[in-house]
């Protein structure tokens, strides 16, 4: 008996445990299907870090929208415009914006077609006939079928750019006229699931229909039709859907003879930055596709990566504005400013932005950063592609052992790739006077920068340097040996360069702001 007990109670465990592992295996399933539908963001805004809202802090939000909750508006992507170069960049961008439906599509969010004063064109299609049939729902915003020139919040700021020309880029403009009929063969049109749709009430309807709650814009014109058509960013975001520009799957009609007279590129880039800061906030491509960010080709502009994660000297103030100032406004480069959080060791984005990335620029302090990132950094480096480090970068990698699960160092970043030799600083003393090194006398990095001047930071203890560095600047304090403020190195085929500068009042110092900009044009010098 007792032994057809045991028996009886042996095989009711192994139905128990089978059952329970058939249950355990069908949850992981369902996690792992809905974790294929959901989308996986990083949200990149701007808020205003002074009281005057004249410099801006680069805010990453992570974020994660269900892709049945989510829809991507095509926007305008004609087949023909009336300005030829516009034209020539529609065509250039338009297999990348069809891939990026195509991937939103797979995990299930919504795609519509929205080629403004084309619907004729598309009567008999079965994704315009979808649209046409959906019931307008109660709920229509007031001011949701007309075009919207502006929100309240954009009046805190000033627009960035003169389009009032009409934009065109090209050598002899051609007189505006309505060119399209219809959206360009390279954005594929799914029959059985799409929408097409230009009219605001009819895709705010479709967008209720089917539970819609965050929306993803792309195409063009940015500061056209992309932010002030009835469906554009600024109705979207004012009406209430969590909005975003997917911001390099777009362009602007921007002409460089227009104010402010920068590249073309950079007027997209002035464009995004208005709309992060009183619009919406922005995502890239490659959040959702295996490949990097989308650039233009005729987009030659030096791609500069900016990472910001340390507490003590106010760099992720200081830097965005010269980056602004001195990087992308005077040298035209294109600069991706990622701010961390020192607490938390992590500098969202960071691992993206390097994917195509030119140069590194560093202000980071004891941070044990995801291995992830620090392996993009070393790839960067193995590339061939130079780094800039300010300040507390000689020791950026150096956690002393913090940091969270799945973190790295490298504790030996200084001799190795700066080649210094960093063993802490002086502390408060008089302020160190800056000077030229032996033998430094013409080089490029120094160029315009008037000496000796003093910096508003203690003075860095630094020597002896590695071997393979050259010392451009000398500091020096009462009571003290000469220490290198400055030098030259290089790591494998990258040029380096670092200062133990980079105090918040050095910024306010135009020789070290020279010095700053310099460092970077040498790195990029070919």
């Amino acid at each position: 008996m007792n032994r057809i007990c045991c028996r009886w109670l042996t095989l009711s465990s192994l139905i128990v445990c089978t059952l329970a592992m058939h249950s355990i295996n069908c949850a992981r399933l369902a996690a792992a299907e809905n974790n294929q539908n959901v989308l996986t963001l990083t949200l990149r805004s701007r808020t205003a870090s002074d009281s005057n809202g004249d410099s801006f802090r680069v805010t990453f939000t992570p974020a994660e929208w269900r892709a049945d909750q989510t829809a991507i508006i095509i926007c305008d992507m004609w087949d023909k415009h009336w300005c030829p170069t516009a034209s020539a960049r529609v065509a250039e961008i338009a297999p990348r914006i069809d891939r990026f439906a195509a991937a939103c599509r797979e995990r299930g969010a919504l795609v519509v077609h929205a080629p403004s004063e084309c619907m004729d064109f598309y009567a008999d299609h079965a994704a315009r006939k979808r649209a046409a049939a959906i019931a307008k729902v109660a709920n229509l915003p007031e001011g949701i079928d007309t075009w919207c020139k502006s929100i309240p919040a954009e009046e805190q700021g000033k627009y960035p750019i003169d389009q009032s020309d009409g934009g065109c880029d090209a050598v002899n403009p051609p007189k505006s006229h309505q060119a399209w009929s219809r959206q360009i063969d390279a954005i594929k049109i799914d029959e059985n699931r799409d929408y097409i749709s230009a009219v605001g009430s009819e895709i705010w309807s479709i967008l209720e229909d089917r539970g819609i709650k965050n929306v993803m814009l792309c195409g063009v014109h940015t500061n056209m039709c992309v932010l002030g058509r009835p469906f554009g960013l600024r109705n979207m975001s004012r009406f209430g859907k969590n909005t975003v520009l997917v911001r390099d799957l777009t362009d602007t009609m921007y002409s460089p003879k227009a104010w402010p007279y920068v590249n073309h590129f950079r007027g997209t880039h002035l464009i995004v930055e208005h709309i992060e800061k009183y619009v919406c906030s922005t995502i890239s491509s490659d959040q959702l596709l295996d490949e990097a960010p989308f650039r233009f080709k005729g987009d030659v502009r030096p791609r500069i990566v900016i990472a910001i994660s340390e507490p003590e000297y106010k760099t992720d103030e200081t830097l965005p504005v010269f980056a602004a100032a001195a990087l992308e406004t005077r040298l035209g480069y294109d600069c991706a400013v990622l701010q961390g959080d020192p607490q938390k060791h992590q500098i969202p984005g960071l691992s993206d932005a390097l994917a195509d990335a030119d140069l590194l620029l560093i202000s980071i302090r004891r941070q044990a950063l995801p291995a992830r990132d620090l392996a993009a950094i070393r790839r960067h480096l193995a590339a061939g592609k130079p780094l800039v480090g300010i300040r507390t970068a000689s020791h950026a990698f150096d956690a002393r052992g913090k940091g969270n699960e799945g973190s790295a160092q490298w504790p030996t970043f200084d001799p190795e790739v700066l080649g210094g030799n960093y063993t802490g600083h002086f502390g408060k003393t008089d302020a160190p006077v800056v000077s030229l090194a032996d033998g430094a006398s013409g080089h490029p990095v120094l160029k315009d920068v008037t000496l000796p001047f003093s910096s508003g930071g203690s003075l860095y203890k630094t020597r002896p340097l590695m071997k393979t560095a050259t010392p451009l600047l000398m500091g020096s304090i009462a009571k003290a040996q000469l220490e290198p403020a400055a030098w030259i190195n290089v790591y494998g085929k990258s040029r380096i360069v670092y200062t133990s500068l980079g105090h918040e009042d050095d910024f306010k110092n135009d020789s070290f702001v020279r010095l700053l900009a310099n460092a970077v044009q040498w790195c990029l010098a070919k």
